[in-house]
C-alpha cells in the first residue's frame, strides 16, 4: 500500500522539482515493470478462486470478515476491508493503495485506488477528509499529527474496500463471504452454549453490554441463541472494535432515554396588589318618608270619590 511520499519545506522550488521528478520517473519505471511481469505471468482464476475459499476457511479471518452497523432503522452489512485484501492477494497482478494528496486549510485530500495490471483495469476515489472530529457534544478539530493520520487512514480503507470490489469479481466476493459464514457456524468443536457464555463475557468486559441488552437485540433468551446468532454478534463486535459504530446504535442502554428530573422551584411570590386610593362613596339614595295616613273623615262628613271606587 502506498502512502504520499513527504517533502521538505525547507527545500528550494529548484530541488522539490528535481526530486518530483524523479519519483515521477520512478514510480512510471516500477508500473510499466509490474505491468509487464502481469502479462507474462497471468493469474490462474481457479486456482486463485480456490486460495481465496481456503483463506476464509481460517477462523480467525472469518470473525474479521464482515461489519454490520445500523442506518436509519435498518442493517447495514458488506464484506470488511481485512477480507477484501486478502482477496486481493490471493487474486493477483493488483496494485493497491491511499495516497495523501494535499493537505492544506484543515483537509487532506486523498485518493484510493485499486489497479489490476493483468487487465489495465483502475478504479479510482478522490475524497476530502477534514481535520475533525465529530462527538454527541458537537466534536472538535484535530491537532495532532496521530490523529490526522488515523483519520485519513480510516477513510481511506473504506473506500479502498470499494476499489477492491470493483476489481475483484462480484460472484468470488460472494462465496468469500458465504464461506465465513460457514467457517464460523460450522465450528462444532466447542459447545455453542460455552461459546455463547465466552462472548457474553466478552461484550460485557470490553463494552459495557450486559447479557440483558443482547438477548434483548435478539430477540430472544441467550438458551436459545444459535449459530447464526452468534455469527451477527460477532459482526456486532468487529463493528465496535473498529470504531464504525457506537453501541447506543445497537443496544437500548438503560437509563439512557430518562432525562434528568429537573428541580421544582417554587413560583415567585405574586406582588402585592398597590392599594388604590379609596374612592368617595356614593351618597346613599334618600327614601321618601312614609306618607302619613289621612285622618279619618268625621262620622257626618259626605262619601268622597275615592269612597265610590271601592264600591
Amino acid at each position: 500500500m502506498d502512502y504520499a511520499v513527504a517533502t521538505n519545506d525547507y527545500d528550494s522550488p529548484e530541488q522539490k522539482s528535481v526530486g518530483n521528478e524523479m519519483v515521477s520517473t520512478r514510480q512510471a519505471q516500477e508500473v510499466q515493470a509490474a505491468m509487464i511481469v502481469a502479462r507474462k505471468f497471468p493469474r490462474d482464476e481457479n486456482a486463485a478462486f480456490a486460495r481465496i475459499i481456503k483463506a476464509c476457511e481460517r477462523k480467525n479471518l472469518a470473525e474479521q470478515a464482515m461489519y454490520e452497523y445500523a442506518r436509519g432503522g435498518a442493517k447495514v452489512t458488506g464484506p470488511s476491508i481485512r477480507l477484501m485484501e486478502t482477496a486481493a492477494q490471493c487474486w493477483g497482478n493488483i496494485d493497491t493503495g491511499i495516497v495523501e494528496l494535499e493537505q492544506k486549510n484543515g483537509e487532506s485530500t486523498m485518493m484510493a485506488y485499486a489497479w489490476d495490471l493483468e487487465a489495465n483495469t483502475r478504479v479510482t476515489k478522490v475524497f476530502v477528509v477534514k481535520h475533525w472530529r465529530d462527538t454527541k457534544t458537537g466534536g472538535y478539530k484535530l491537532k495532532e499529527s496521530r490523529d490526522i493520520y488515523e483519520m485519513t487512514a480510516n477513510m481511506g480503507a473504506r473506500r479502498l474496500r470499494a476499489c477492491i470490489m470493483g476489481i475483484i469479481p462480484g460472484d468470488v466476493v460472494d462465496a468469500a463471504v458465504k464461506q465465513c459464514e460457514k467457517t464460523i457456524v460450522g465450528d462444532s468443536k466447542t459447545p455453542l452454549i460455552d461459546t455463547v457464555r465466552g462472548m457474553i463475557l466478552t461484550f460485557e468486559s470490553d463494552h459495557q453490554v450486559t447479557q440483558v441488552m443482547l438477548e434483548k437485540f435478539i430477540g430472544c433468551k441467550s438458551d436459545a441463541f444459535t449459530r447464526k446468532d452468534v455469527l451477527r454478534l460477532a459482526k456486532v463486535y468487529k463493528s465496535l472494535a473498529d470504531g464504525m459504530a457506537s453501541r447506543e446504535q445497537y443496544f437500548e442502554i438503560p437509563g439512557s432515554d430518562k432525562k434528568p428530573e429537573k428541580t421544582k422551584v417554587p413560583p415567585p411570590p405574586a406582588p402585592a396588589a398597590k392599594e388604590s386610593p379609596e374612592e368617595p362613596s356614593a351618597p346613599e339614595p334618600k327614601q321618601d318618608p312614609a306618607p302619613t295616613p289621612d285622618p279619618a273623615p268625621p262620622a257626618d262628613a259626605p262619601p268622597t270619590d275615592e269612597d265610590d271606587d271601592d264600591f
